[in-house]
């Protein structure tokens, strides 16, 4: 039998409407307190609500904005160590998606890539620099942790299950070197 599809007006970003968990995600990073890098297990939370239209001249962009906050395992009931808002966005004219997303460190990225209104696959990425897709960052992560380069991809696993990866390159001052910046996670629809 043949999947019955319904309206997807949101595109590619439609699978994402609603708020999620996950308790698997691992972040691998740079631990400045222990001057070492190391593995943190952690538990999320994740919502994607539908935004208006947006229209920017001839160009019309569908939408929606989203949260996603972090706890470290064990500290479920804590401060989060992790938590971003952005946008995502979804132009169906040109098949380009975008990524705004802003991390409470002081850290902006505009992201994009390109997406078919059914793909469930989607990929954001983004170079310092760059005058469409770029990073920017405050001044004293800029001296310590700049940023060379972001990729995240989003994957409907099915109707119910989201996993993501986002890889973010740091030029650490305190090692002279560079390193990656890893989470992933999956995450089930809670509502």
């Amino acid at each position: 039998m043949a999947d019955i599809h319904g309206p997807q007006r949101l595109g590619p970003l439609t699978p994402l409407v609603g708020d999620w968990e996950g308790n698997v995600g691992i972040d691998l990073s740079y631990h400045n307190k222990d001057d070492e890098t190391g593995r943190t297990g952690y538990f999320e939370k994740a919502w994607f609500h539908p935004i208006p239209v947006q229209e920017n001249g001839k160009q019309s962009l569908e939408g929606l904005n989203y949260k996603m906050t972090a706890w470290r395992h064990g500290e479920e009931a804590m401060t989060p160590f992790h938590d971003e808002v952005g946008y995502l966005l979804w132009e169906k004219a040109t098949g380009q998606i975008m990524r705004a997303v802003v991390f409470g460190r002081g850290i902006a990225i505009l992201a994009g890539g390109e997406a078919k209104p059914r793909d469930t696959v989607l990929h954001f990425n983004a170079t310092p620099g760059s005058p469409s897709f770029g990073i920017l960052q405050n001044k004293y992560l800029l001296e310590r942790a700049q940023l060379m380069d972001f990729k995240s991809t989003f994957t409907i696993v099915d109707a119910d299950t989201l996993s993501y990866t986002s890889d973010l390159v740091l030029k650490l001052a305190a090692t002279g070197g560079e390193m990656h910046h890893t989470d992933k996670n999956t995450l089930t629809r809670v509502k």
